[in-house]
Formats: structure tokens, sequence, C-alpha cells
């Protein structure tokens, strides 16, 4: 049973950073692509941020050179580390993984950046 948590989202003040996690089980890690999105109040929810098998990186632009994924597949966890964040960045966000042709989502966590 794939099993994704996620941590560290938080209250930041616009400029400042946070670290998300996401501890990934059921699922032979390394292998999958694996994904950030997010969903902010009355928006559809959107990808943020991916990273294949081969650590290969994309971020949809307004996070680019802001917004870092990284992976670590000894410990089967996702990262994703929030440089000089805005007020725009507010949203739950969540880990993602494709697995035998169904997503599995973490339960999300709240990012809220003030002004």
């Amino acid at each position: 049973q794939v099993h994704l948590v996620v941590s560290g989202g938080g209250l930041v003040q616009a400029g400042g950073s946070l670290r998300l996690s996401c501890a990934a089980s059921g699922i032979n890690f390394k292998i999958y692509t694996m994904n950030w999105h997010r969903q902010a109040p009355g928006k559809q929810r959107e990808l943020v941020a991916s990273i294949d098998s081969s650590g290969k990186t994309n971020y949809t632009d307004v996070v680019a050179g802001r917004f870092t994924v990284s992976r670590d597949n000894v410990w089967n966890r996702l990262y994703l580390q929030m440089d000089s964040l805005k007020p725009e960045d507010t949203a739950v966000y969540y880990c993602n993984v494709k697995h035998r042709g169904s997503n599995f989502w973490g339960r999300g966590t709240q990012v809220t950046v003030s002004s």
C-alpha cells in the first residue's frame, strides 16, 4: 500500500524559507518520478515541481529559481526547499506519485506566507 507522509509546513514571513519533506513507503521509491503540487484557496491544484528517477527536475515558472526539489533514495524521502517565499505561495502542499496508473497523494501541509 502506497503511503506518503508530508511534513514541514507552517507560517513564515515573505522572503523566508521552509523545507517540506515527504516520506514514502509501499513503492520502489527510487524508480518513480515524484511530484509536489499545491492548492491555494479557490484555485485548482497545480504541479509545482517534479524530480524523476535520474534526478532531473522540473519547476513551474512561478517557483523556478526559488524552490528546489530533491530526493533521498536511501531513506525514500522527497524534499522541497522553498526560499524567497511570497504571499502568493500560500497554499496546501501535497506530495504525489503515480503508481500503476493511479495517483497517490500525501495529506497536504499548509504553507502560509505573510506579507
